[in-house]
């Protein structure tokens, strides 16, 4: 987990925070931000599913797919 420090500045009429480098998330990703009293977690939002099968589609491949063996669940009398 990182740990960083920075401070607040005033952006126009907002509040604004700089992210340090080893703990940005990038150019143009958007965030969500929850406020619970003093504590303020930031995160991405959740992918759409057309963003969510694009990447899911670049995934590599694996060359074979094992397959399970087929067994019989044996009957339990009395339950």
């Amino acid at each position: 987990m990182s740990v960083a420090r920075s401070r607040t500045f005033r952006s126009g009429n907002s509040e604004a925070i700089r992210l340090p480098k080893d703990v940005a998330f990038g150019p143009d990703v958007e965030l969500v931000l929850v406020r619970s009293g003093d504590v303020l977690t930031v995160y991405p939002t959740s992918l759409s599913i057309p963003d969510m099968v694009a990447r899911l589609l670049d995934l590599p491949v694996p060359p074979t797919v094992e397959r399970r063996d087929v067994s019989e669940i044996p009957e339990r009398h009395g339950l």
